[in-house]
């Protein structure tokens, strides 16, 4: 509703103007997952996109009290703002939200057992040295727990192929309303195990399809 009213507000407002040209320039955004680096006082400093592209982060309020020192996985809305002084792309951080993003474990590590809840996907696809999806679940008011299951290495012909699973527990929440849910598989560790022309092969519990499949090369 709110977002109604705005939109009839300029509309009335460029009724006003009689057809004055609008001169505001709406800033050029990108929304992308990230790496998002902190420095020694917690602040966040850069971010490294997944073609490789590192930004200096523009300083503002509110980008600090995080892990020193650290990297996290993030979906970040940014800009390009120009250049630092040492001719480094700058960046303007307009949000940047957490993603969960760890490494896959063994089954054995989930002393509980593997918990599938379902989810359904909004989007999947392998950037840089990850594997990234927004998914959406059914939510209330409980913390659902999410993780990978590494669930080894096989072959398929002349290719390897990497065998992962969601890890879904929503706690027993009701199914009230969808929440998006951002996730991202580090991939990094394969590195010795994976080459080009092998597999990813990812398996969740979704609504619609049941337990489903999908494939990324590695």
């Amino acid at each position: 509703m709110r977002r109604l009213i705005q939109l009839w507000c300029v509309c009335c407002l460029a009724l006003m103007v009689s057809c004055k040209e609008d001169e505001y320039v709406y800033p050029s955004v990108l929304t992308e997952f990230v790496e998002a680096v902190t420095g020694p006082e917690g602040v966040l400093t850069e971010l490294r996109s997944d073609d490789g592209t590192r930004f200096a982060v523009k300083y503002r309020d509110g980008l600090g009290g995080l892990t020193p020192d650290s990297l996290y996985r993030a979906v970040a809305v940014y800009q390009v703002s120009g250049e630092t002084a040492e001719g480094t792309p700058e960046a303007s951080i307009y949000s940047c939200q957490v993603v969960i993003s760890w490494n896959p474990l063994p089954p054995k590590a989930f002393k509980n057992g593997i918990k599938t809840d379902p989810v359904d996907i909004q989007s999947m696809w392998r950037s840089g040295n990850y594997l990234n999806m927004i998914l959406k679940a059914k939510v209330k008011d409980r913390a659902h727990s999410y993780h990978f299951v590494d669930e080894g290495i096989s072959r398929d012909g002349e290719k390897r192929v990497l065998n992962l699973r969601l890890y879904h527990d929503r706690r027993g929440d009701y199914e009230a309303f969808e929440q998006r849910v951002y996730l991202s598989v580090p991939l990094s560790g394969y590195r010795e195990q994976l080459t080009a022309g092998d597999c990813i092969r990812f398996t969740l519990q979704t609504y619609g399809e049941g337990e489903t499949v999908r494939e990324f090369a590695y």
